[in-house]
């Protein structure tokens, strides 16, 4: 049986509680748990980038050559059941990952970080930024995690960075082409400094002039920098003078560098973190030493990360956090027990059960609806109609473990350890059928709060 302390460790910063295995109960353990997760390859990693670019290229030249045609169509269909594939296996890496802690911070950061697959470029794209730009740098420098995330091509792609010509540009100016704002907007308001940050709309503006360069190509998928269509000479950003000499990479990189330890990025970043793990409203003295830690350490992700779990309030029972839709989807698959090997991403009947599950509980996976991710905070889960959702989804989760053979009140104990108190035990057992002991055990405050 496992402790409160440990239950509330794989609930609230882990994917769940998982039979026979005993989560860990001290900030050391968790906290060891990152550079293994870094080095630790994904249960089932997305294939090559070059692989899906190839992917789509066929299917641009199918289209061309005939817009209506089966081998256009059957190019399409592919893509799409390898994005199906996709989706199944990020919510099997956050159930089944050797590294629960690791893998909560990858999707915090993946969130923050929101690449949404929308047309079919993006159906290839947006399932590699999280291997490729997250989960490398999820234990290291903020800096290094910020240049990744930001250049990566699924992001460049996502926020139309292609778009963006220099307008004194060799190719703005042979071409009358202009800026594209989009990506320095939101690195700014989205994933440094926050909406209420302090930068101005000029400081967008020469931002957005520094990305320029920066493109997809198309053809390979990989991000590749032209100078011609890049803004000449000297750009400020926040006060301070980049570039000026040839247009180069590493300007932009350059701002990106001092972009991770500005005062406010340290600020709006350090309450996202505690806004998602601890409580919508963090305590301020919570926010405000992991603020100190990231200047100190110039963006060390790892001593961040500390000084949150080394407050009290990490360990508290009052577990004021609502779990979002892929996060009880991932806990009910990690509580039977299953292997990772037992489950195969591409069985069309796993497929319907997750995926289905995502839509219906409004949370499909790489499909946020906007930059700005998902919402945090409880009031946009708890709704009516989400909690309609929620219980339709624990009644038929309830019949698939009831079919399966489980036993409800072995799986309640599995899912909650000692978060499960005494009177849901005995509701669990008491139900008439089985499918209902699981569905109550599914629905409950205990599964649903962490």
């Amino acid at each position: 049986m496992t402790t409160m302390r440990q239950s509330i460790a794989a609930t609230r910063f882990g994917t769940g509680l998982r039979p026979g295995a005993a989560p860990p109960d001290r900030a050391e353990d968790l906290l060891a748990e990152l550079a293994a997760g870094a080095s630790t390859p994904m249960l089932i990693p997305p294939s090559p980038l070059a692989e899906r670019a190839a992917a789509f290229k066929a299917f641009r030249e199918a289209r061309r050559a005939d817009p209506d045609g089966m081998e256009m169509k059957g190019q399409r269909r592919g893509m799409r059941e390898e994005f199906r594939r996709d989706s199944v296996a990020r919510v099997l890496q956050r159930a089944f990952g050797a590294h629960p802690f690791f893998e909560r911070l990858s999707a915090f950061w993946a969130d923050n970080f929101t690449t949404s697959a929308r047309g079919l470029a993006l159906v290839m794209l947006v399932p590699t930024h999280e291997p490729e730009a997250i989960r490398p740098h999820v234990a290291g420098r903020f800096a290094d995690l910020l240049k990744a995330a930001v250049l990566h091509p699924a992001m460049l792609a996502y926020l139309d960075q292609s778009a963006s010509v220099g307008p004194n540009s060799p190719a703005g100016k042979r071409r009358d082409r202009g800026l594209n704002e989009n990506l320095a907007r939101e690195v700014l308001e989205l994933h440094t400094l926050g909406a209420d940050g302090p930068y101005s709309q000029k400081d967008v503006t020469e931002f957005a002039e520094l990305l320029t360069g920066f493109m997809v190509n198309v053809g390979t998928g990989e991000r590749i920098f032209r100078p011609r269509v890049a803004e000449p000479g000297a750009e400020t950003v926040l006060g301070r003078s980049y570039g000026g000499g040839q247009a180069s990479p590493s300007d932009a990189e350059a701002f990106l560098e001092d972009l991770a330890v500005h005062p406010g990025t340290a600020r709006h970043l350090s309450h996202k973190l505690a806004a998602h793990f601890i409580a919508d409203a963090p305590p301020a003295d919570m926010v405000a030493r992991m603020e100190q830690e990231w200047l100190r350490t110039k963006g060390e992700l790892t001593a961040v990360y500390a000084a949150m779990l080394d407050h009290p309030a990490a360990w508290s029972d009052d577990r004021a956090k609502i779990r979002q839709p892929v996060e009880i989807i991932a806990a009910a698959l990690r509580a039977t027990g299953a292997k990772p090997d037992d489950l195969d991403p591409d069985r069309r009947q796993l497929q319907t059960g997750v995926i289905g599950g995502l839509s219906r509980l409004n949370q499909p996976m790489f499909r946020a609806p906007g930059p700005d991710g998902w919402p945090e905070d409880a009031a946009a889960w708890i709704t009516p109609q989400g909690l309609a959702a929620r219980l339709d989804w624990a009644t038929k989760m309830g019949r698939v473990f009831a079919e399966r053979g489980l036993d409800p009140r072995r799986y309640a104990i599995n899912a909650l350890g000692a978060l499960a108190d005494d009177e849901l035990r005995f509701l669990v057992g008491a139900a008439a059928e089985k499918w209902e002991g699981f569905a109550l055990a599914l629905a409950s405050p205990a599964f649903n709060r962490r």
